[in-house]
């Protein structure tokens, strides 16, 4: 375990990574409705002793003071490969202009975009990290080269509130709906745009994509709760028809928050295939529980495992009233997020599902991000 979290200081994003120059290519699109079969765990390999510590002096965009980092004594371990390219000096410290927005988790050809958070022990929001505070492997490969690293605090939101409209939350229904509506009054800023929808055991789009806080109001309002639950199905759709098809002339974050029990009684899609939708159409996902019982049941373990495969967070409130709370930690959260942009290593464009291994050398930092995403398919 040492071993390994002395190769992951080796792979500090500052100085461990070589810029180098890659063609471009035009993205292949990705087929919303042909699902691959469910990815594999990367094959473990012995990690490499780090032989010397990071370099220092890594440029970073003016953030408030970065915290003094130590080296952990403890960690999680992780594949590694034998070998890190040295750093070229000289190299380009911008990437090409040619490059096309990015977004949560945006594959171009061979650059990945990955939007993640850091929090302390207690849940707390930590920021003004560098670079060099972090290790990174990707399909358990260190990556060939940090291409841009900066803290996002204000990229534009593309945001879903997804409401439960089942029978089994008849009783606190209201409270969804008044702490959605004040969730969408305090987060969305200019560039920002929101949809809302409704689910049982149909889909209810109740308003599309608008900044219009009047109209995503009314469409709040007038949901109505009964029947079934298809949260699966409610997701896989939501993510395919919605955020899948965004085209953005910018960098824009994904993200749905979902209002539910999590007990699933009427879906055809199954959870897995919740799941690798939402990473295709690389959205982050939040679920905040209705379930105020004290015991909890087989629905929290589906939020939690949704959220967590996504980079996203559960939210289990104590009381209905508490609703609210977790729709504010998100919007915290939304504003308090970094945004990594490197090239792995041995990428192919096959549509195949690539993990995502990512660490801080600290340890008392949390990093939450997405478990991977999916290579682009080639182009035919």
């Amino acid at each position: 375990m040492n071993r390994t979290l002395r190769f992951l200081a080796a792979l500090s994003l500052s100085a461990a990574f070589a810029w180098v120059p890659s063609a471009r290519a035009q993205a292949p699109s990705t087929s919303p409705d042909s699902l691959p079969s469910a990815p594999s765990p990367a094959t473990s390999q012995k990690p490499v002793p780090a032989q010397t510590a990071p370099a220092p002096g890594t440029q970073q965009p003016a953030q408030t003071a970065s915290p003094t980092v130590t080296q952990p004594s403890a960690g999680q371990s992780a594949p590694a490969q034998q070998g890190q390219p040295a750093p070229t000096p000289g190299a380009a410290n911008q990437p090409s202009p040619n490059d096309e927005p990015i977004t949560t988790i945006k594959v171009q050809v061979n650059e990945v975009n990955l939007i993640f958070t850091v929090t302390d022990k207690k849940g707390r929001f930590i920021t003004g990290l560098k670079r060099e505070n972090f290790g990174l492997l990707d399909d358990g490969r260190p990556p060939v080269a940090v291409l841009r690293f900066s803290q996002q605090t204000n990229l534009p939101l593309r945001v879903g509130i997804m409401l439960d409209t089942s029978s089994s939350i008849r009783q606190r229904f209201q409270f969804e709906q008044d702490s959605a509506i004040e969730f969408l009054l305090q987060i969305l800023h200019r560039n920002d745009r929101a949809f809302v929808q409704g689910f049982d055991i149909e889909s209810d789009m109740a308003q599309g994509f608008t900044n219009n806080i009047d109209l995503l109001n009314q469409g709040i309002r007038k949901l109505r709760p009964g029947g079934g639950t298809a949260l699966y199905d409610a997701l896989y759709r939501t993510c395919r028809d919605q955020m899948l098809t965004l085209q953005e002339q910018g960098a824009v974050r994904r993200a749905l928050i979902v209002v539910s029990d999590g007990d699933d009684n009427y879906s055809r899609a199954q959870q897995s295939d919740a799941i690798k939708m939402c990473q295709r159409s690389e959205t982050i996902v939040y679920t905040i529980s209705t379930n105020v019982s004290p015991s909890k049941d087989k629905g929290d373990d589906v939020l939690r495992a949704i959220s967590e495969a996504t980079g996203g967070m559960a939210f289990f409130p104590t009381k209905i009233e508490d609703v609210a709370v977790g729709f504010r930690n998100i919007q915290e959260e939304l504003r308090s997020q970094y945004s990594l942009v490197y090239r792995p290593a041995d990428f192919k464009q096959d549509g195949s599902f690539r993990t995502i291994y990512l660490q801080a050398l600290d340890p008392r930092y949390k990093v939450r991000a997405s478990k991977g995403y999916f290579a682009p398919r080639p182009t035919p």
